[in-house]
């Protein structure tokens, strides 16, 4: 059970007044939201304020409402071999059961209708974070950096440096390439 109060003025915060508590009525609706803050990791994740594009079925059910809910986000990051920007689009898909007022949960973590209001930021905050990549790559065939200088492999496949010589013999390389006249 969350333990955050909702916030009525969420754009995520929906009202389920209409559909009662009436098992099998039904309300759908499509709605454009600025992305909250904090969806993601250090890595990867939804930019704060960016669109977030749902379409929600809300359906009564006995124990309280089933919520569908597709969401198309915007990711923002940066890969993890190159470190270069990445950004793309990404469908979620998730349902939901939130619980009404008096109904014994299975779990701790249940949601719960709230009044005649439903949060769906943690809802969408878990779907989006289960679906994150957990190495972002810019394509599968990054070639990273170079662990010696930084250089970016991927523009520069044919980049190598000459090999090391052991500080301890480096007198003696010079002593044999003198000698070989």
């Amino acid at each position: 059970m969350s333990s955050r109060s909702i916030d009525p003025r969420s754009e995520l915060v929906f009202d389920i007044h209409e559909l009662g508590r009436r098992a099998g009525a039904m309300k759908e609706l499509t709605v454009d939201v600025p992305a909250p803050d904090g969806i993601g990791n250090d890595v990867i994740g939804v930019p704060t304020g960016s669109p977030v594009h749902l379409e929600l079925q809300f359906e009564a059910v006995v124990e309280g409402v089933l919520v569908t809910c597709d969401a198309d986000v915007q990711l923002a990051g940066e890969c993890a071999r190159c470190l270069t920007e990445i950004r793309s689009n990404t469908r979620i898909d998730s349902q939901e059961l939130f619980l009404f007022p008096g109904k014994e949960p299975d779990d701790e973590e249940a949601n719960r209708v709230e009044g005649d209001l439903i949060d769906l930021e943690p809802v969408l905050r878990d779907a989006v974070v289960l679906d994150l990549p957990f190495i972002p790559l810019c394509r599968d065939d990054c070639a990273g950096l170079c662990p010696e200088c930084g250089a970016d492999l991927n523009s520069d496949p044919e980049h190598g440096h000459a090999e090391k010589i052991d500080p301890r013999w480096a007198d003696l390389a010079s002593w044999s390439t003198d000698n070989e006249s």
